[in-house]
């Protein structure tokens, strides 16, 4: 069960560029690094990796990277988003995610879809995927906030198995938390708050 193995701390990997190309030699380094560090989980590919900048043939070989050097020590979830709905079930059908415990999938950004809107996307999201799915609720990256109600929704879908919460308002992470279904996973997605969530 892959909630099972998504607990504890994950580290975010950002993505080391060297003369504008990814330098694969630090980023060996940062992945030996917080595994010795004794972190759970590993996510590639995250808003913090600058995923939006890289192209995706590098999206592609960062990913496959990251997932051989840390050869099954950690788990590792594959930072899968886009504010474009159709764009993103295509490349879920294109990347090899089977090495993967599941995706981190952030809100639509920059169109500020209703929540309606954002239902409908990671639904999309979720039948497309071959592996669960973690929300990413990030409104100030993203210009819209993902609500409680839209959360619980969506917690109701089999392939959606967790949200990563970064909104700031502990009353929304509370409703989600008190409405969530059993096993339905609420990580922090902010520092400042992870003692709170």
């Amino acid at each position: 069960m892959t909630q099972n193995k998504i607990k504890g701390v994950g580290v975010a990997l950002i993505t080391p560029f060297k003369d504008y190309k990814v330098d694969y030699e630090a980023l060996e380094r940062m992945v030996e690094y917080v595994i010795r560090g004794g972190v759970d989980y590993i996510v590639a590919l995250g808003s913090t990796a600058e995923t939006a900048t890289l192209n995706i043939e590098e999206r592609h070989n960062v990913l496959r990277f990251i997932v051989d050097k840390s050869a099954n020590r950690v788990p590792i979830v594959a930072g899968m988003g886009t504010n474009d709905t159709h764009a993103l079930v295509e490349q879920l059908r294109s990347f090899d995610l089977s090495r993967t415990v599941g995706i981190l999938s952030v809100v639509p950004y920059y169109n500020k879809p209703s929540q309606e809107g954002i239902y409908r996307h990671y639904m999309a999201v979720a039948k497309a995927s071959p592996v669960p799915v973690i929300l990413y609720n990030v409104p100030g990256r993203t210009g819209v906030n993902m609500n409680a109600d839209t959360t619980c929704r969506l917690a109701q879908v089999e392939n959606i198995i967790g949200i990563k919460e970064a909104s700031g308002k502990i009353d929304q992470i509370e409703q989600i938390i008190k409405n969530r279904p059993k096993g339905f996973l609420v990580l922090s997605g902010d520092d400042g708050m992870t003692v709170d969530v």
